[in-house]
């Protein structure tokens, strides 16, 4: 089965389309991948999703999906919304 694992960071864009057997996770699909070796982002730190929804690395696959290795969120999108609307105000 086909699937993509896919990771951006601040200047690195990695994509990469894997054939995997049919019952593979998602943490044996990201170590195929070879992108944890690319990526100088401590691993404990990263977050796993499949087009966009949070995954476990032990979640089965199927055909066609992405996973997406995300980085820690620098600021809480709520707060930060907050603190620009107060300085508008």
């Amino acid at each position: 089965m086909r699937v993509e694992v896919a990771y951006a960071g601040p200047r690195t864009e990695i994509l990469v389309t894997l054939d995997v057997a049919a019952d593979a996770r998602v943490d044996e699909a990201i170590a195929l991948s070879g992108i944890m070796s690319r990526v100088d982002v401590p691993h404990t730190d990263l977050v796993y999703a499949i087009f966009g929804r949070r995954v476990d690395p032990s979640a089965s696959l199927a055909e066609n999906d992405r996973i997406e290795i995300t980085r820690p969120l620098v600021c809480d999108p709520k707060l930060a919304r907050r603190r620009r609307a107060a300085r508008k105000t």
